[in-house]
């Protein structure tokens, strides 16, 4: 098993988690550079440029695959990350639940969810960013 080498993670909101009836449901990215650098790069020339992630469940192996997206059209000007809603429904998220997301050093990314909050080492550093934990060089 590789150890994380960068972990971000959020507490999901309703929208987070399509629980507002939005029409597109979908995890926020703010535009921050510390937590964009943990996902591929897009073409902004592109309209709507986007690329499949697969993400490994932390604690069942199984393989999930999500879209990461920049919505620059005349409308919208987010990124988020979507094609969630069979994960979400098989893990009962909530909101107000945290997701943790982790590169390895290998370049291999896990996602994982807690119910019960975010308990923060005092010796790790973080960053807080519009909700947004980044945790480097675990």
């Amino acid at each position: 098993m590789n150890s994380a080498a960068y972990i971000i993670c959020k507490e999901l909101s309703s929208n987070d988690i399509g629980e507002t009836g939005s029409h597109q449901s979908g995890i926020l990215i703010p535009k921050n550079s510390e937590i964009l650098n943990f996902f591929p790069s897009l073409d902004k020339n592109e309209t709507n440029p986007r690329k499949s992630l697969f993400f490994k469940d932390a604690r069942t192996g199984t393989s999930w695959e999500f879209n990461f997206i920049y919505y620059n059209n005349k409308t919208r000007n987010e990124y988020r990350l979507t094609k969630m809603t069979r994960y979400i429904n098989s893990k009962n998220i909530s909101a107000g639940d945290f997701i943790f997301m982790s590169k390895g050093v290998s370049g291999d990314i896990t996602i994982d969810i807690k119910n019960t909050g975010l308990e923060k080492n005092p010796d790790t550093p973080i960053s807080e960013i519009a909700g947004w934990q980044i945790m480097l060089g675990l």
